[in-house]
Parts: structure tokens; C-alpha cells; sequence
């Protein structure tokens, strides 16, 4: 999220200072201006504040395109939490099992990206770890190679930009 120091859009009068937040998470300067993560244990947000806000109200930048709608919401989340009334968001946090999913498929992506695993092998670390893994052509027939191959493909998808979806909530995430 991208906020300025501006004429306020999106809320009325709202400010904040970064130096006095107790919430402050983490934080980097940089040319560009200060990055921040803002949390309370519960909630987490990460800002970009492109110039000093001491004294200033906030504004909000938003591009408009496919994510639109999340990024409206995930102002709105903000500007609740800054004034403290905070409620759940519409964006909801993963459940257990897509967590463990979604840490399967990015382990999924690091053993291919750093070794060029083949399905067997990623079968046989990630997937499979107490399976005796077979070769030759009961690995080529067994279904643990295409259900292999089913969360390379998914990962790699997510990898190329499906990921957005699941951010927004689309359609095609699991519930």
C-alpha cells in the first residue's frame, strides 16, 4: 500500500506518525521513502509512506486494475486500526490446511529452483517422505506421480501471478 502526504481521499483527516507508532512492527528508510509494518499480534499492515507525514493528512494511491477492490479494502482496514476500531477484515486469513498447502507448494518452489528437482525427487523429499518412492514404470503409472505433478503445475502457477488471486479471494481459491 502507497501512502502520501496529500489532500485526503479516503478518509477524513487522518494521520499518522511513524516514530511514535507502538506498533511498528519493522521499518526501513530508503531514498524512496519509509517502509513499514504495522501490527498488533492480530492484524498486520505494510505501508509505504513516500515523504514525512508528521502533521499531514494521508492519502491513499491506488491503481486502478484487477486488484482494485482488495486494495479499497485493505485502506479501509487501515484507516479502522489507526483509529482503533479495528474489526475483521473481508480478506481472511488462511485456514490450517491452506497454510500447510501454501508452505508445501513455496517448499515445491525452492527445491526446483535451486536444484532442478525432478517430479521423483520432489515426490520423494517433500511429498512423500515415508513412501518408498518407486522408479521406472510403476513410478511413471502410480498416482503419486500425477498428484506430484498436479502441485508442481499449481505451484509454478502461483508462482507466475495466480497467486493475486488468492489474495483477492477470487474464484479458484480452495475454501
Amino acid at each position: 500500500m502507497i501512502l502520501d502526504a496529500a489532500p485526503p481521499i479516503f478518509a477524513a483527516d487522518l494521520r499518522f506518525d511513524p516514530a511514535r507508532s507502538t506498533h511498528r512492527l519493522g521499518s526501513r528508510i530508503g531514498p524512496d521513502g519509509g517502509h513499514y509494518i504495522l501490527g498488533d499480534g492480530r492484524i498486520m499492515h505494510r505501508i509505504w509512506l513516500r515523504c514525512d507525514p508528521a502533521g499531514v493528512p494521508l492519502a491513499a494511491l491506488i491503481p486502478c486494475d484487477s486488484m482494485t477492490e482488495t486494495r479499497l479494502q485493505a485502506v479501509s482496514d487501515l484507516q479502522r486500526w489507526l483509529r482503533g476500531t479495528a474489526s475483521e477484515s473481508a480478506v481472511s486469513r488462511p485456514t490450517s490446511y491452506q497454510s500447510q498447502r501454501l508452505d508445501l507448494l513455496l517448499s515445491i518452489l525452492d527445491l526446483r529452483g535451486e536444484r532442478n528437482a525432478t517430479s521423483h525427487e520432489v515426490a520423494r523429499r517433500l511429498i512423500y517422505p515415508r513412501l518408498d518412492v518407486s522408479r521406472g514404470a510403476a513410478w511413471k503409472s502410480s498416482p503419486e506421480r500425477r498428484r506430484t505433478q498436479r502441485l508442481i503445475r499449481e505451484a509454478e502457477g502461483l508462482a507466475a501471478g495466480e497467486y493475486r488471486a488468492l489474495l483477492a479471494g477470487r474464484a479458484g481459491r480452495q475454501k
